[in-house]
């Protein structure tokens, strides 16, 4: 799978104050890309398309570049105190994903020029905490390495947080464009995880990523490269054989990361969830998806934010639950489970 080009790229005009902006552009230029002009980059109009469904695609290989204004960051991941806001976005098509309802009628890439103003957030933030040590979620909106080999932002963003004393840095990606980021200054600083999937899902619900084995082959390079790794395995979605075809997932990737040492292996879990405003724009996106959504077969989990969700029945998800921590435990004996939900 080749990397990300975007067929059109739109720029902020003050994007273009910021040297980080007039070197995107002139790299873009160079490329041959389409450049055009927009107000704002929560603005983005005329995307070209003759229905709803084309400009959304078109959208998803649309690149804005612009400013971050907002600098209060949050996060709503239990591994992390705040966001860090490097892109908003993905080029992905992935079925399931919870970016098809919180980007709404948003769904093109935009990336952000105004590294300083991050990071001296960022900087606040870590001093605030002192002597806690703060944690950074850099995937919370976007697939950051998806984009990083045209930008560089993640890797800068890297090398920042591997100068502080107290700042850590982890997101996660479902590409294996990774070969600019080995060198990065990280010390250590940095949890670089990849979502890994059985391959029905990955065949069926995770088009424009990059393959089970690419994501894999990227791990090892990211572990010889010394970064601390983790393992997102999500969503794990109920299918025939379903059971086999993690247990093989788990074995494989054992086998294959073998004999790299992983001192401080992590995993995260995620049952598959959807909410009713997704399942409706899945629907309308993906109409030939199969994935299940039938709330009949599920239990209703009220959510934070008064948007509950459907997820498996008690018995389903302590069976995954079960099935997953066995098998993670006899394949990756030093590993730690960071949550399953």
């Amino acid at each position: 799978m080749k990397p990300f080009i975007p067929q059109l790229v739109y720029f902020e005009p003050n994007a273009l104050e910021y040297p980080f902006g007039k070197q995107l552009f002139d790299k873009f230029n160079d490329m041959g890309l389409e450049i055009r002009k927009t107000t704002s980059h929560n603005q983005v109009r005329n995307i070209p398309g003759d229905s709803e469904l084309e400009k959304y695609r078109v959208a998803k290989s649309t690149l804005v570049v612009g400013i971050r204004k907002t600098l209060k960051f949050d996060s709503s991941k239990p591994s992390a105190e705040y966001a860090i806001p490097l892109a908003t976005g993905c080029m992905g098509h992935c079925h399931y994903c919870y970016l098809q309802t919180t980007l709404g009628s948003k769904p093109y890439i935009r990336t952000y020029v105004n590294l300083e103003d991050i990071f001296n957030q960022a900087h606040k933030y870590i001093s605030e905490r002192e002597p806690d040590i703060t944690r950074f979620e850099a995937a919370c909106t976007s697939d950051i390495v998806g984009i990083d080999h045209l930008t560089h932002s993640l890797k800068k963003t890297i090398e920042f947080i591997g100068k502080t004393n107290l700042g850590r840095l982890r997101f996660v990606t479902k590409y294996h464009h990774v070969d600019h980021l080995l060198d990065a200054e990280h010390n250590g600083h940095t949890r670089f995880r990849f979502s890994i999937n059985s391959k029905y899902v990955i065949k069926n619900f995770e088009a424009g990523t990059s393959p089970l084995e690419h994501r894999i082959q990227a791990a090892k390079k990211v572990a010889q490269a010394n970064y601390p790794l983790g393992f997102i395995i999500a969503p794990i979605y109920i299918y025939e054989n379903w059971q086999e075809e993690y247990i093989d997932l788990l074995k494989n990737l054992s086998e294959a990361l073998n004999p790299i040492k992983v001192p401080d292996l992590t995993f995260e879990l995620i049952q598959h969830r959807f909410t009713k405003p997704a399942k409706r724009v899945i629907q309308e996106r993906y109409p030939n998806s199969k994935l299940e959504m039938n709330e009949e077969d599920r239990k209703y989990k009220w959510g934070r934010y008064g948007i509950g969700k459907y997820v498996y029945p008690d018995d389903e998800a302590n069976a995954i639950k079960e099935i997953m921590q066995l098998n993670i435990k006899k394949y990756f004996p030093q590993a730690k489970i960071d949550y399953f939900t």
